[in-house]
């Protein structure tokens, strides 16, 4: 029976990479995830963009096309669209300002391909730092949005939900209506609200996630999937 739990690589394409403009799975691909999931984070295309590049994304970046990449993420770019090598160029052409900084230091979630991103425009700032771990696929190691921060163990999927304090989560009832597995669960305070943080041991199926983006029109919820 086939299963529908996470793991690491579910097929020999996780390992190949997905079909992307090159050159790297992990320095091109994977950093279009992470930008595409900061861009989910800020809820779209932010004023300001600063990319903390650390270990091996420092030292390599500029060549391996990590630059457009991210920022193909950021833009909301797919990993095979022909804009992708002109994504900054683009970007700033928009009025999106960007910086990117080698850090010297060890990466802070202790991998070598990390991306700190920090998105704003005058309302609103997110930060998300996110691993690529090969073959494109990507963890969110730690996000700041709506005056929470949350440190998380990485592997997608993830889901954030914010409510008031005494208010029943609705994110997860509907895990449990659907069977879903939480492999860890964390919460924040911040006033009287707190974010729930749930990282799942089950991939999510189409319904589920239309039900998701219905319970969003209402409800502050982030999916990472």
């Amino acid at each position: 029976m086939e299963s529908n739990k996470v793991q690491n690589y579910k097929s020999c394409f996780d390992i190949i990479g997905p079909i992307m403009v090159g050159p790297s799975s992990s320095h091109t691909a994977g950093a279009i995830a992470i930008g595409a999931l900061a861009r989910q984070l800020f809820g779209g295309t932010p004023k300001n963009v600063r990319c903390d590049y650390y270990e091996s994304f420092a030292e390599t970046h500029k060549g391996h096309g990590t630059d457009f990449a991210i920022i193909s993420g950021i833009l909301g770019f797919a990993t095979d669209d022909e804009r992708v090598p002109r994504a900054v160029e683009i970007a700033k052409e928009e009025g999106v300002q960007i910086e990117f900084v080698e850090r010297k230091e060890m990466s802070p979630v202790n991998h070598a391909n990390t991306a700190d991103l920090t998105l704003s425009d005058e309302k609103r700032t997110i930060r998300l730092i996110g691993t690529s771990v090969g073959g494109g696929a990507v963890e969110v190691k730690v996000i700041e949005v709506d005056g929470f921060k949350m440190e998380l163990s990485g592997p997608l999927p993830i889901l954030l939900e914010v409510v008031s304090l005494g208010e029943m989560p609705k994110v997860y009832q509907l895990l449990q209506e659907h069977g879903v597995t939480i492999s860890k669960q964390r919460v924040e305070m911040a006033e009287n609200r707190q974010m729930i943080g749930y990282e799942l041991a089950d991939l999510l199926s189409p319904e589920f996630k239309q039900q998701i983006q219905t319970l969003r029109q209402t409800h502050t919820i982030y999916l990472f999937a």
